[in-house]
């Protein structure tokens, strides 16, 4: 095993002189100064806190965002689980070997009813400490776009509710690609 050897004095000497002209000051403590708040600073940030605040409890309390979604075909099937998620839960799930304990059909709603009665369905669901749901989005085409507009905001959706583990098309009998089972996270507090 070699041992490090030391540079020449010389060379040492060379970069303390290079860094002595580049302006580089030695450290005389090694202990961060964070220096004290400015009044107005202080004042700003509470004013900004405060702006937030009142902001946030004028929007609207919506899960789901109305952002971009991707248009699913009527026939695709959905699959999400999030990352930690067991694979045998998530195969079970996907064969339909958890048992759902409530069900809600979309169809009829527009966007807006959807999404409204989607979001209270999940949220009784968690209250009801229920382990897994069935959503019934259907795959109908709307007027104005050629996709199922409902099934690809649920795929969207879903992804974005905190308490959903998993989501992925029902079997044959419950729906088939037009209805999912939903897995929800039952332990936790309530989100």
């Amino acid at each position: 095993m070699s041992r490090r050897r030391s540079p020449p004095e010389e060379e040492v000497a060379l970069f303390r002189q290079a860094l002595k002209e580049a302006g580089v000051q030695r450290l005389i403590s090694d202990r961060a100064d964070p220096g004290k708040p400015r009044r107005d600073d202080t004042q700003r940030l509470a004013a900004r806190r405060e702006a937030a605040i009142s902001a946030a409890a004028d929007a609207p309390q919506s899960r789901t965002s109305d952002g971009r979604v991707e248009p699913v075909r009527p026939s695709t099937p959905l699959d999400f689980a999030v990352a930690d998620l067991p694979y045998r839960t998530h195969s079970a799930l996907k064969r339909g070997q958890i048992d759902w304990q409530a069900g809600l059909d979309l169809h009829g709603y527009t966007l807006d009813e959807a999404r409204e009665q989607l979001e209270r369905f999940l949220h009784d669901a968690r209250a009801d400490r229920l382990r897994c749901v069935l959503v019934v989005h259907g795959k109908a085409w709307s007027g104005m776009a050629d996709y199922p507009v409902i099934k690809s905001h649920v795929n969207a959706w879903l992804r974005e509710w905190p308490s959903v583990l998993a989501f992925c098309s029902a079997r044959d009998a419950d729906g088939g690609t037009g209805a999912v089972y939903v897995l929800l996270r039952r332990r936790g507090k309530e989100l």
